[in-house]
């Protein structure tokens, strides 16, 4: 709880609104739409193995529900922290944290390996994407909707998602072209 309220110890009415406008991405369907607007985009420009795991990293969305089901962690309460933003389902994993990390990260890699995307745009996506992975974890604390041990441990699984994902993508284990 501390490291909960020491998150949440500087507050503005600009910073709410910031911190609502990281979240924005991973509330669905936001998120959903991303991907599959991402996926066709790549699919157009004759990236259709790009496009196809683009689209698997939604599977990870899959993996922090079912946590969330074994693990039953309740939200903070309002008794205990500001909340800001009122969410359901359980606490632990932080599906926002999951999903950045996982699609953005794997975008990150694309950014990476395709060297025919041209340079300032594949930087712009990086540096984009890694504010993004770097904040979402304050930002779900800042709201209220999280414990920071939610998005700390959030992160470790997700890590584990992006590298499988990565792992298959780079091992050109599906052949799509």
């Amino acid at each position: 709880m501390e490291s909960s309220e020491e998150v949440q110890e500087h507050t503005a009415p600009i910073l709410d609104k910031g911190m609502k406008a990281i979240s924005w991405l991973g509330y669905m369907p936001n998120s959903v739409v991303i991907v599959l607007v991402t996926a066709l985009m790549f699919f157009l420009f004759k990236y259709k193995k790009e496009a196809l795991f683009l689209i698997l990293t939604m599977g990870s969305g899959i993996v922090s529900s079912v946590v969330k089901i074994i693990a039953n962690r309740p939200r903070p309460s309002q008794s205990l922290v500001r909340i800001i933003e009122t969410t359901r389902q359980q606490s632990y994993p932080s599906g926002h944290v999951i999903f950045y990390i996982v699609f953005l990260g794997f975008l990150i890699l694309l950014m990476y390996q395709l060297a025919t995307i041209p340079k300032f745009i594949r930087i712009g996506i990086s540096v984009v994407s890694t504010f993004l992975i770097l904040t979402i974890p304050f930002s779900r604390v800042y709201l209220g909707a999280h414990w920071f041990t939610d998005v700390l441990r959030g992160s470790l699984l997700s890590a584990l998602c992006l590298f499988t994902i990565s792992y298959y993508y780079l091992k050109n284990v599906i052949i799509f072209r």
